[in-house]
């Protein structure tokens, strides 16, 4: 008999009521959500979260919260009738699936020329991302935030934040030797043939529980094709650590499917309209409820959005024209290559990634490569990679009066430089193993994945569109805590920049704002 964890996601949650009054609504619950929501409730505030997806806490006909990757359903995607992965085609055939349409865990937001990859539940992002928990190194973060101090980041919350997110490191000696892994070792046995550093990389991804799902003991997650949809064992994400511990205070509720679609000043602070939606997307009701503070924490797409929308029909008339500016997809490019017979990756693969080759300091065309899994559960003889690049191209957010919604104007061809740069580390390790890209992968004949990111940045950039930590000057108590204030790129996957910036800024809030 397994030893199957029951996952540990019932956090309660505590809906609003249409007339309420709060003294702080935190809209979102991903990472920068999370983090106000716990300090601002350690600080003796009461919080009321609101956030758009499910609290995924009830198991389906199959027992498990959460579908695999190789099998979706309805839980797999954010009202959609057919599955969008990012790999979406083998031999040119598409491979996406239909499925009951439903409020699933994974939104693919298409917008002009590209699609961007959001969380959807409690916990936001964490729920779907691969956890790679990568600090960037401090020689770059001038590049990322330049007004911030980064010898207060990483003395203090880029600790800070590694330690609550639970951030933990593999066995490399159980990497070298594991199965699951062998599509690692032969990216790592290839970028080192041709000259590059390759580099392991932390993750929340709890890689003791791994070890057991290998030897059988327990219920197996990351080995059982789990990720993108949804870890049901073994995933530090944010249901918990972070909003468990806020939770834990007495002091935040949280509020599931509920849309924010305005926040206008009011007596009293400000007013929240919200809609509460079904799991069809439905619209059930409507609410209006009164916060003395609100702190913007949907994503950089979606305070972006918000931010955009309230500034443009008058509710935030007073916004800085900078609103909405300076959003990047933190140079996010796909690709494959396809392997000589010898060099076969295995049908069994780790759905955490855990290695990234690291070509940052290549000054004509940085980049940082992770070495993706690809666990299509048969032998494919193919090395994927998502490649994290510099890329100085940045899209803007802007109010569309005829649909009434927000458009975001990047364009595919801006990914050229992204591009670029991948091929500086791949044509190399093409050419010295003699193989090739797969190009049926991303389309019928389709080299790069470049119309696609994981990482959303920027819209409400920090010390442009706000002051340094965060506050919407115009209108006292309006505060941006999540990846919205970060202009583009973080050089590495950006969670944990995130949550360490939003510990920096939220900390400066309580001290100077609510003291």
């Amino acid at each position: 008999m397994l030893a199957a964890k029951t996952p540990a996601r019932a956090l309660p949650t505590k809906p609003l009521a249409d007339g309420d009054k709060v003294p702080a609504l935190v809209i979102g619950s991903g990472y920068g959500g999370a983090v106000a929501a716990l300090r601002l409730a350690q600080a003796g505030i009461d919080v009321a979260i609101v956030e758009m997806g499910m609290s995924w806490t009830q198991p389906g006909s199959d027992g498990k919260v959460f579908c695999t990757l190789l099998k979706p359903d309805g839980r797999s995607s954010w009202l959609r009738d057919k599955t969008d992965q990012p790999v979406s085609h083998i031999m040119g055939a598409s491979i996406n699936k239909s499925i009951s349409r439903y409020t699933g865990i994974l939104d693919s937001e298409r917008f002009s020329g590209i699609r961007v990859y959001q969380g959807r539940g409690v916990g936001g992002g964490s729920l779907v991302n691969g956890g790679m928990a990568v600090t960037p190194k401090q020689e770059y973060f001038g590049s990322i935030l330049p007004s911030v101090d980064a010898g207060e980041m990483y003395g203090t919350y880029y600790p800070r934040a590694n330690a609550a997110l639970g951030v933990n490191n593999i066995d490399q000696s159980w990497f070298d030797s594991t199965d699951w892994y062998k599509y690692a070792r032969i990216g790592r046995k290839q970028a080192d043939r041709s000259g590059f550093a390759t580099t392991f990389v932390p993750n929340v991804y709890d890689f003791n529980y791994m070890k057991q799902e290998e030897s059988g003991s327990v219920t197996k997650s990351a080995l059982g094709g789990e990720v993108i949809y949804g870890n049901n064992y073994g995933k530090k994400s944010l249901d918990k650590t972070y909003l468990a511990q806020a939770v834990g205070t007495g002091k935040v509720g949280i509020t599931p499917m509920h849309v924010v679609t305005a926040v206008s000043p009011a007596e009293g602070g400000y007013k929240v309209e919200m809609k509460q939606i079904d799991t069809s997307g439905n619209t059930v009701a409507t609410k209006s409820v009164v916060a003395q503070k609100v702190f913007f924490a949907a994503g950089s797409v979606g305070t972006s959005k918000l931010l955009v929308a309230m500034k443009a029909t008058g509710e935030l008339g007073n916004l800085p024209d900078s609103v909405g500016s300076g959003w990047g997809h933190n140079g996010n490019v796909m690709v494959a290559r396809q392997n000589h017979a010898w060099d076969a990756t295995g049908s069994n693969q780790a759905t955490i990634p855990t290695l990234g080759i690291d070509n940052w300091a290549d000054s004509g065309g940085p980049a940082f490569a992770e070495v993706s899994p690809f666990p299509a559960g048969l032998e494919t003889f193919a090395s994927l990679y998502l490649a994290i690049t510099k890329n100085t191209n940045r899209g803007k957010f802007t109010y569309n009066s005829g649909s009434g919604g927000v458009d975001l104007n990047w364009q595919t061809s801006w990914n050229q430089p992204s591009i670029d740069a991948a091929k500086r580390i791949f044509d190399k390790i093409n050419k010295k193993e003699g193989t090739i890209y797969r190009t049926d992968l991303f389309g019928p004949t389709k080299t790069w994945g470049d119309d696609i990111t994981y990482h959303p940045l920027g819209g409400c950039v920090l010390n442009q569109s706000t002051d340094n930590y965060g506050r919407l000057t115009q209108y006292q108590g309006l505060y941006v805590i999540d990846g919205s204030l970060i202009p583009g790129m973080t050089t590495v996957n950006p969670f944990v920049t995130i949550t360490a910036l939003a510990e920096r800024n939220i900390e400066n809030i309580i001290a100077n704002d609510l003291g």
